[in-house]
């Protein structure tokens, strides 16, 4: 075993190797394996983060499972209220995985300033609301508190804001329809105290978070009665069982859907980026693995008289091609390190400052989000090695039929 490190340390740092024919294409194999590194990790990191975050998003204004009345309202306003006294809420028995329940109800409504008007959806929380996903969206102001009496305080998204242009401490009437078919308007002045942006720009051009008491003034309900229930898990990949288990034990008065489910179209193109991050990975392990082919098999042309001296010696044949494959081994590494350096500082330098924007009417994010899990860097690393090397075992069996005799010849 020492005899074979040695031969193969003498065969990457020989002088004789500096200078041979070999030595540009083991650099171009190094080169390959590294940028081959890079391109795996820039799309798992990237491709990761982008499914992510678009669930955060989507789950920040939905929560991952909704609970409403079952009837054949599918819009987003709540028509018909629902209880606040289940046995589900606050807390949900017999169901594990669910981190939170908060009650909301929504209602239509229009925002006009002496210039312009938009359509709204004013979204009613409460006090059980769970602010954390709109604490990273807040970009100017505060959030609201709704946890004393009703109050005017309002958060509207930075799009709304510019649109209107509004800004936090400014005041704004809102007109809502009533249900009874009145020519006159509901009308509240709300002040914004919060300007959130999401970079989601199908929920930013739409919801405004008011207080919930308002919903439920204007829809004459009672202190008790809701529009919806969402519910947040502790696990994404757990959302279907879940979503299950919620649906079985909730009245048959009631029905509840998953995110995966209401927003099916944008689910569906998210499962697509874990058949991409396959294709490239595998496209990047079989073009490094072609390149370290090649060099393993001019590095073994080139040392041709050394192996049927080898031979002579008598040295068996899987005890010479361990000597390239340990050579062949330490040139993946090198490239592995070289691409864990650059690919990290590429997707740390992305993380932390950005600098890659992205369209938020198409990938609903303005920024390629990055999501750094150091299983997956440790696992990639492991793979490319292992693959290559298990791809070089094939070519390094032509050292079996060199023959002694010729090859101390061969020149």
């Amino acid at each position: 075993m020492n005899l074979e490190f040695f031969i193969a340390r003498r065969l990457i740092t020989g002088k004789e190797h500096k200078s041979s024919i070999s030595a540009p294409i083991i650099k171009i194999a190094i080169a390959a394996i590294a940028l081959g590194l890079i391109m795996m990790m820039i799309a798992l990191a990237t491709g990761v983060g982008l499914q992510r975050k678009i669930r955060e998003k989507v789950a920040a204004f939905n929560g991952h499972i909704q609970i409403s009345n079952y009837d054949n309202n599918t819009s987003e306003v709540s028509v018909n209220p629902i209880s606040l006294n289940q046995d589900f809420y606050p807390d949900f028995p017999g169901v594990k995985g669910i981190s939170h329940i908060q009650a909301v109800a929504s209602k239509g409504g229009v925002i006009r300033t002496e210039e312009t008007f938009e359509g709204i959806i004013a979204k009613g929380v409460g006090k059980d609301y769970d602010w954390k996903y709109f604490k990273e969206y807040l970009v100017d102001g505060k959030l609201p508190d709704y946890s004393s009496k009703r109050n005017e305080e309002a958060l509207i998204s930075e799009y709304l804001a510019n649109r209107l242009k509004l800004k936090t401490g400014d005041e704004f009437w809102a007109f809502f329809l009533k249900d009874d078919g009145s020519e006159i308007p509901n009308q509240i002045k709300f002040k914004i105290t919060g300007i959130y942006n999401s970079g989601y720009q199908e929920f930013d051009a739409t919801y405004v978070l008011v207080d919930l008491r308002h919903i439920q003034r204007m829809n004459k309900w009672k202190e008790d009665q809701v529009g919806t229930f969402e519910i947040f898990i502790d696990d994404f990949d757990d959302i279907e069982n879940i979503g299950n288990q919620v649906y079985g034990k909730t009245l048959s008065t009631l029905d509840s859907k998953t995110i995966a489910d209401k927003y099916y179209v944008v689910f569906e193109w998210l499962k697509l980026f874990d058949f991409n991050i396959a294709v490239i990975i595998g496209i990047m392990i079989i073009v490094g693995g072609i390149n370290m082919i090649t060099a393993l098999l001019v590095l073994i042309l080139e040392r041709t008289q050394m192996i049927g001296i080898l031979k002579a010696l008598g040295s068996n044949n899987w005890s010479i091609r361990k000597v390239f494959l340990y050579n062949a081994a330490y040139l993946i590494g090198v490239g592995i390190l070289w691409g864990n350096l650059i690919g990290l500082g590429l997707l740390l330098a992305q993380k932390y400052f950005g600098f890659i924007k992205l369209d938020p009417a198409t990938y609903y994010v303005t920024e390629a989000p990055v999501y750094i899990n150091p299983l997956h860097i440790i696992i990639l690393n492991i793979g490319v090695l292992i693959l290559c090397l298990l791809m070089l075992l094939l070519p390094s069996y032509i050292i079996t039929k060199i023959s002694p005799a010729r090859s101390i010849k061969f020149e």
